[in-house]
């Protein structure tokens, strides 16, 4: 086995790198020692920060624990009413009844009576502004295969399996307590990701500060987001709380050009939910900094190469790698290259012959990049076909493969 030590000139991060070539392939690998900055801790019972800019999960707490969501469910309401729109199923202008059932609910309401027939529009607004459940019904039973919130609800579980949201069961649209209705906050920041990324025009409604319908609620009408203000760049979601699920937010800002996405629950009080959540932002955007880790054509490895007119080839990723990094320490990084060794000859310039994965952080953030031949190396002659030939032979006289000098350093 050959060992070279190799320097990547490209890659700031990655401090040194050991190419081991076997028979059957080539490992590099590289890392930095000095852990990911770790400091923050936060007072929610579960938590998710994600980042979208380079999909990288930024913190998670318990992130996978079925809880109840309380008021934060409304989001999958929300969504399935967004794709009916896109969809054609409905329309903004569309108006639905309002059953006894849904003029029934207590707690946040549009004030609602089964005399109203309110358009799409106006329940979505109900429903983002002033968290109604008796809208989020409505908008449930308008969409329900069987027009009662039951079906909407089964409706609802089945989206969200085929989403991948496992941690996730529906009993009623508007996320009244019931038993059974749980949601983990891993599976509200994916459901916020896809109304931020796949609903621009409509997510425009939840950084509305206020809205009454036919002013019959002047008190309730202002959006509980305590964020949205602020002049952080907080543009959204929704507020949740129930005795049993305590406070919780699905929050969203932006700054420049990244966005985060957060979510927190379980929390004992709404200023301490208000301050834990600025805290996450802030500290989400100030810590953190996209940087590059590996650029393309750059040098990171020679593969051999058999039976060619040069004995190897330089090996360069075809694409960069972009990462968010701790701003101030060092981050952790690991990364391996993986090809077949020796290459066989010909060898033309951009061939992919081999892969990039990188890792970096705790949460084991992924990226892999195609690795390509940088030259041309064409088939040797009848002197080289001899040479390699030749040891052969000495390989079965010996009983093993001749000792060359080692790989040369780069």
């Amino acid at each position: 086995m050959h060992i070279a030590s190799l320097r990547n000139p490209a890659a700031t991060f990655l401090a040194a790198v050991f190419v081991s070539l076997a028979a059957l392939g080539a490992v590099v690998s590289f890392s930095a020692s000095s852990a990911m900055a770790q400091g923050f801790e936060t007072q929610a019972r579960a938590a998710y920060v994600y980042d979208h800019g380079s999909g990288q999960i930024l913190l998670e707490l318990n992130a996978d624990e079925p809880l109840p969501p309380a008021s934060m469910s409304k989001l999958m309401t929300l969504l399935m009413t967004f794709e009916a729109l896109r969809d054609g199923r409905l329309l903004l202008e569309t108006r639905v009844p309002v059953s006894e059932h849904a003029m029934s609910f207590g707690g946040s309401t549009m004030f609602l009576n089964t005399q109203d027939r309110p358009t799409i529009e106006e329940l979505i607004r109900g429903v983002v502004v002033v968290s109604g459940n008796d809208a989020a019904v409505a908008l449930g039973e308008a969409l329900s295969p069987d027009g009662t919130e039951a079906g909407f609800a089964q409706l609802m579980t089945q989206r969200a399996r085929q989403l991948g949201m496992m941690n996730s069961t529906f009993v009623n649209a508007s996320g009244w307590p019931a038993e059974g209705h749980r949601m983990s906050t891993r599976d509200l920041g994916v459901l916020a990701q896809r109304l931020i990324e796949e609903f621009p025009d409509y997510y425009t409604y939840f950084s509305e500060s206020e809205f009454d319908y036919e002013d019959r609620s002047p008190a309730n009408r202002f959006n509980r987001n305590p964020l949205l203000g602020l002049g952080i760049g907080a543009d959204g979601l929704k507020t949740g709380h129930t005795q049993e699920a305590g406070y919780g937010l699905v929050g969203s800002a932006i700054q420049g050009d990244r966005r985060v996405t957060f979510v927190i629950a379980g929390l004992n009080t709404a200023e301490q939910r208000a301050a834990e959540a600025e805290r996450i932002v802030t500290w989400a955007f100030r810590q953190f900094v996209m940087r590059d880790v590996v650029q393309p054509g750059i040098e990171i490895a020679r593969a051999p190469v058999f039976l060619g007119a040069e004995d190897s080839v330089g090996l360069a990723p075809s694409e960069a790698i972009e990462m968010l990094l701790p701003a101030l320490l060092d981050p952790e990084i690991e990364a391996s290259l993986t090809f077949t060794s020796p290459l066989s000859a010909p060898v033309a310039a951009g061939d992919v012959v081999g892969e990039l994965h990188v890792v970096q952080g705790v949460h084991g953030f992924e990226a892999r990049v195609p690795v390509v031949a940088m030259a041309d190396v064409a088939r040797g002659g009848p002197l080289v076909r001899i040479g390699a030939a030749w040891s052969d032979v000495i390989g079965l006289v010996t009983g093993g493969p001749s000792e060359a000098e080692d790989t040369p350093a780069y």
